[in-house]
């Protein structure tokens, strides 16, 4: 997570860590690889492989709420976090080209995010509200950007640090999958919605990972930073 790394480097690494995060996750939730279990499993992995391939380059945010987090926590320039979130999106749409080639078509939407609806859980039924989604999103994204800013950056997790955010991610996906296919990350929300069209509830998907990011921000530079 650092500020050094030649500007060109580090958004090579974005772009290219955003790619294959997306393009495992949406595939993944496209083919319903494995169920739920597999679909976090994908991800998570995806992520950990992400953090150590690329964190030495660009600290591997590959997720523009980490970004946002990463910047109000002080960690790094504005000119760089902007520079991130563009090349993080873009990953995410070519990301999302290249599995609708490989696929053939929007074969599962493309493993576009979306919310759940009414789910039956033993004997109740449960509405995912819009509200509801918005705060799955915020909470589950608060922790998988806590664990950025604890684990990697203060050094918490030392050389564990890509193996504990990637499982944050996992166990949010388990937790969030059924209720809003938990993005917990607006790229990879928004490259599957911009290849297929489909844009129902992007706005949860945007403000629900990026005030989640803004909350641990808040939590690491005020209580757990220290």
């Amino acid at each position: 997570m650092t500020n050094s790394t030649p500007l060109s480097t580090a958004l090579s690494a974005e772009f290219l860590g955003t790619f294959m995060l997306v393009f495992a996750c949406a595939g993944a939730a496209a083919l319903g690889a494995g169920g739920l279990v597999g679909v976090a499993l994908a991800q998570g992995l995806a992520l950990t492989v992400a953090v150590y391939l690329f964190g030495h380059l660009s600290g591997a945010h590959v997720n523009p709420a980490v970004t946002v987090g990463v910047w109000l926590a002080g960690k790094i320039n504005t000119r760089r976090a902007v520079s991130y979130v563009v090349f993080q999106v873009f990953g995410a749409v070519v990301a999302a080209l290249a599995l609708r080639f490989v696929l053939g078509g929007l074969v599962g939407n493309l493993g576009g995010t979306a919310l759940g609806g009414e789910l039956e859980v033993g004997d109740a039924t449960i509405l995912v509200t819009p509200a509801a989604g918005l705060v799955v999103e915020s909470l589950l994204t608060l922790f998988l950007v806590l664990a950025v800013l604890q684990g990697a950056i203060a050094g918490r997790a030392g050389h564990m640090a890509g193996v504990v955010i990637g499982a944050t991610l996992a166990v949010g996906v388990l937790v969030g999958g059924p209720l809003t296919g938990a993005s917990l990350n607006p790229a990879r929300t928004l490259g599957p919605a911009l290849v297929t069209g489909d844009f129902a509830d992007l706005w949860i998907y945007l403000a629900g990972p990026i005030s989640g990011g803004a909350l641990a921000a808040l939590l690491f530079r005020n209580a757990l930073g220290r």
